[in-house]
């Protein structure tokens, strides 16, 4: 006794660890939990943020003055003579060492920091893409999986629908009230149900594959749960040019155009010369004084119309590429936008049609084929094509759904803050 209680305690344990993995490995993976692990296992992300903390850092570094320049040497060195290689007896060799600073003006540095915030800015909106890449992507591969998996339901409830009249027939058959026939077109309809079930499976495996890229193999493998919202999206409204300028393409165009014209002010900057200020002291021989010398450098500017004022229009033509670039890249996404609000909208009003009329239907249609049969008014050939033109109609309903909330995650996801879980917000 005293051996076989502990040896229970651990077996039930066990047994409930057990269960309890398996119950977590059957857990339902939904559309905010795919998300978030996508956007958590995303190594662009991650990329994208060191870029941005790394142009931050330069943006430092280039509002400082530059590191002072070090000078030594020796000045008139007798070569032949008498005093030829001597460091004393000339009065004028001397030893020489200084410091020479180059001093750019403050505007000059400011801007060069400031064109590194830009860059920075840039990089941000470029993680801000990518973020809505990922969390479209996700959506997209979640949605075939989740539709997949609703078609598969449906297709063995009406397998094993159809299993039942092939039950049916069968006794009716061998009790002289129905046909060979009826039984063989009973097991065909079982038959071709089955084919498409493992079509449906395929396209299954396929969207595990698909949705393994984002959110790995083991979450890929859990059943989708949680119908998603593709009722109502934020730009079912009027879409205007407004809600779009936030979109994360246009913003990295934009972060372009505010770097390109913090270069026309630096090429303006530098119309304007630097200074240099450089100071050194000589020692000659002992018989001799020691010198001190001072003096300042600056570049002669004598060709502006071909150098600094060619510099400067290069970079407005370049503002003038990107915010060229700005207006068409807005006008494809109104045009892209629009599109898919078209399908989502045209997806909604066809989808009520389904089921307030045709499923409707299409379900009256094969309970009346069903009754005729079983009366003995009709074969089970006109109740199975009934059956038959039902599910079909059922698939084309769920097809029909998926595309619609497919154009619903194209909009929906189109802009970051949106519909972002709040784990993949970024960090201030």
């Amino acid at each position: 006794m005293s051996i076989s209680f502990p040896i229970y305690r651990i077996t039930a344990a066990a047994w409930m660890v057990a269960m309890a993995s398996a119950s977590w490995a059957a857990d339902p993976l939904t559309l905010i939990e795919a998300q978030r692990i996508a956007v958590g296992r995303s190594q662009q992300l991650v990329a994208q943020g060191a870029l941005t903390a790394a142009a931050r850092e330069q943006a430092v570094a280039a509002g400082q003055l530059p590191d002072p320049v070090l000078k030594f040497g020796i000045d008139n060195l007798p070569a032949d003579g008498p005093d030829r290689g001597s460091l004393t007896r000339d009065f004028m060799t001397q030893r020489r060492i200084g410091v020479m600073q180059e001093i750019p003006r403050a505007e000059k540095r400011q801007l060069r920091a400031e064109k590194f915030e830009r860059d920075a800015e840039r990089v941000k909106a470029q993680r801000q893409l990518t973020l809505a890449n990922v969390q479209r992507d996700t959506a997209l591969a979640w949605l075939d999986r989740y539709y997949a998996q609703a078609q598969r339901e449906l297709l063995q409830q009406q397998i094993e629908e159809a299993r039942l009249q092939v039950q049916a027939a069968d006794s009716a058959f061998r009790i002289n009230r129905g046909s060979q026939a009826d039984v063989l077109a009973a097991r065909a309809a079982v038959i071709m149900l089955q084919d498409r079930l493992s079509q449906i499976d395929r396209q299954s495996r396929s969207a595990a594959l698909m949705l393994a890229r984002w959110v790995g193999a083991s979450a890929a493998e859990r059943p989708t749960s949680g119908s998603p919202p593709w009722q109502s999206t934020p730009l079912q409204g009027d879409i205007s040019s407004e809600p779009l300028k936030r979109h994360p393409d246009l913003l990295i165009i934009s972060a372009e155009i505010d770097s390109a014209e913090t270069e026309v002010r630096l090429a303006q900057a530098n119309k304007k010369p630097d200074i240099s200020v450089e100071a050194s002291y000589a020692q000659r021989g002992p018989t001799y004084s020691n010198m001190i010398s001072i003096g300042v450098s600056i570049p002669l500017q004598w060709d502006q119309k071909n150098r600094q004022n060619r510099e400067l229009a290069a970079k407005l033509a370049l503002v003038d590429e990107a915010k060229a670039r700005y207006e068409e890249a807005l006008r494809n996404h109104e045009a892209e936008v629009r599109g898919w609000l078209n399908d989502w909208q045209t997806g909604k009003d066809r989808l009520a049609r389904y089921r307030n009329e045709l499923i409707p239907t299409a379900r009256q249609r094969t309970e009346a084929a069903l009754t005729s049969y079983r009366t003995g008014k009709s074969d089970l050939a006109v109740a199975l094509t009934a059956r038959r033109d039902e599910l079909d109609t059922r698939m084309q309903a769920l097809t029909l759904e998926m595309d619609t909330a497919r154009s619903w995650a194209q909009l929906n996801f189109l802009i970051p803050e949106h519909s972002m879980p709040a784990q993949a917000k970024e960090q201030p």
